[in-house]
């Protein structure tokens, strides 16, 4: 499946730990916390940081809320749909698309790819606690 070149589209949620500070920021918009988009862009919250939230301990927690000048309600919601993402990957249900980034020459040889190592990633997702 070919994407459109158009950075308005939500990114992919099976690469969410890839995710630019840019894909975070249409990710956002996406869940209905799109006026949490400049502060995360500012704060340089990226997927990799995202991931590593599900890792955090109560004081990096309340660090973040601060930081991020967000509602206790709307982190909850960030966590949920992270974990919603996180939950689809697990059991499959995330169908492998070709980014933004990649030429259409390669469309064919990326989902390959991708789906061969698909379960490579999930495994990374199972061994969090």
């Amino acid at each position: 499946m070919v994407r459109e070149t158009s950075r308005e589209l939500p990114p992919e949620p099976l690469d969410f730990f890839i995710w630019t500070v840019e894909d975070v920021g249409l990710w956002l918009e996406d869940i209905n916390l799109g006026s949490y988009r400049e502060i995360f862009k500012e704060n340089g919250v990226n997927g990799e940081y995202l991931e590593g939230m599900s890792m955090f301990m109560t004081e990096q927690i309340l660090r973040f809320i601060r930081k991020c000048h967000m509602k206790w309600g709307d982190f909850i919601t960030l966590c949920k749909e992270l974990r919603r993402i996180k939950v689809a990957c697990l059991k499959g249900e995330q169908k492998v698309c070709m980014p933004w980034w990649a030429p259409s020459c390669l469309s064919v040889v990326f989902v390959k790819v991708a789906e061969q190592n698909r379960q490579s990633r999930v495994v990374s997702l199972k061994l969090e606690p």
